[in-house]
């Protein structure tokens, strides 16, 4: 079902721009830390707590995650610039939090990187994927073979299996920042 060839490239350089991004958002942050930290209670407001219930958390993480792919995948139809947008958004807005949650908190970075990594390594790549699956379904209206019709509904089916791929692993991602990040990052 899912024998679509993932362009490797595309999906490292859009993990790559995610990866920058988060660099810039944490050295703006050092930069003006109260415009990163009034940015980050926005950010707080806008989520609203945390619960006390890990399966709540997994299912809120999920629905939350899995909008953001569907975006990222939509946005590929967009000349095949969305993704990379969204994943340099996503990215800065991560570097901005770290940043934000270390001058908050005093919470030593060892322990905010443990609050990220291993459910970060699963979901960061998915979300690309969904990125990779939108720009896959472009490139096939531009440049595949066949009449519009016909290249629409191919790159939309190549698209769309990238696309369940990437969310199956964002549930995975959900599980492991529900159930283990917390206890691996002592949260």
């Amino acid at each position: 079902m899912l024998d679509v060839k993932v362009p490797g490239r595309t999906l490292g350089h859009l993990i790559m721009a995610f990866l920058l991004s988060a660099l810039g958002g944490y050295w703006l942050g050092a930069a003006s830390p109260d415009t990163a930290l009034e940015a980050v209670q926005m950010i707080i407001e806008q989520l609203g707590p945390i619960s006390d219930s890990s399966f709540h958390n997994f299912l809120k993480i999920f629905t939350n995650n899995s909008m953001v792919a569907f975006f990222t995948f939509m946005s590929g139809l967009l000349f095949g610039l969305g993704p990379w947008f969204i994943m340099a958004f996503n990215g800065f807005v991560v570097g901005l939090v770290v940043f934000a949650v270390h001058r908050m908190s005093g919470m030593s970075m060892g322990q905010i990187i443990l609050g990220l990594v291993p459910h970060g390594v699963v979901e960061i790549p998915a979300i690309a994927l969904a990125g990779v699956a939108g720009i896959v379904w472009y490139r096939e209206i531009i440049s595949g073979e066949g009449r519009g019709e016909e290249r629409f509904k191919t790159g939309a089916v190549k698209g769309l299996k990238l696309f369940i791929l990437s969310v199956l692993l964002l549930f995975v991602a959900a599980l492991i920042e529900a159930y283990v990040t917390p206890r691996v990052a002592g949260l």
